[in-house]
């Protein structure tokens, strides 16, 4: 497998959770979402997680993915006449100028050759509109058998370096990189934590989503990380994961004409 091709995971993501509705709303409000003419963008939509989101919150929502398994999986789960689904990348949407009030990216922007990101964002962003990049990386501080599962993959695979997760080392000088292009300027930032109960199926099901530990790791190795997973949970009827949605907001320079 390789890092950043999720086309054997589509399936797998099924069991994925979304965001925390808390930031969210609290984006929403900052960015003058409740409009009725108010245009979201889902760039590198997957499944259609941070989809379904928003689509709970109310909005029209354009879904941009560029993996044709991911999207297959993503119309045949969020299946609304408030969703638009295409092909295209963060890079090269595919739609057109002018055309977004709000663009997020969930989980995804760390694959992106940001510079061409924010400039083809700036294109399709209509003057003043704004992108976030969030994600939603596990709050190991907050449990113990978390933590331990951490350990148990580490000591499987010491050598993985996490890139797709919103606490990794991308996300350490991500202000400078929202803003060094020139396109976007008046950053902030929100998180907020949020759990979520599941069963140990969508547990271990969760964890087959996981691109880049199976990358890394190898077929072999990564079968030994989900055995060493499912020793830790085996006793549970339940699997309590404790999540905190990053989000990093910013707002387009572009004048209007």
């Amino acid at each position: 497998m390789k890092q950043g091709d999720f086309s054997e995971l589509a399936q797998a993501y099924r069991h994925r959770t979304g965001y925390s509705l808390r930031v969210l709303k609290s984006l929403a409000a900052y960015v003058g979402a409740w409009r009725e003419d108010f245009q979201v963008a889902d760039i590198g939509a997957g499944t259609g997680k941070l989809t379904e989101n928003l689509l709970e919150l109310g909005f029209r929502i354009h879904a941009v993915e560029p993996n044709q398994a991911m999207r297959s999986e993503g119309i045949s789960q969020v299946n609304h006449s408030h969703v638009i689904w295409s092909e295209g990348s963060a890079e090269m949407t595919g739609l057109p100028d002018n055309y977004a009030d709000w663009i997020l990216m969930a989980s995804s922007f760390h694959w992106t050759d940001y510079p061409k990101t924010l400039a083809e964002f700036s294109r399709i962003l209509k003057p003043g509109g704004y992108f976030t990049a969030l994600w939603n990386p596990r709050n190991l501080e907050a449990n113990e058998l978390h933590q331990r599962i951490e350990a148990k993959i580490y000591e499987i695979a010491p050598e993985i370096q996490r890139v797709s997760s919103g606490s990794s080392r991308f996300t350490e000088d991500l202000d400078a990189k929202l803003l060094s292009t020139g396109h976007f300027t008046d950053l902030i930032f929100m998180q907020a934590p949020h759990e979520v109960q599941m069963t140990p199926e969508r547990y271990l099901g969760a964890w087959r989503s996981v691109n880049d530990i199976q990358a890394q790791a190898g077929p072999e190795r990564f079968k030994l990380i989900l055995a060493a997973i499912e020793k830790e949970i085996e006793h549970l009827d339940e699997v309590i994961v404790p999540y905190q949605t990053r989000a990093w907001t910013v707002r387009s320079r572009k004048k209007c004409a």
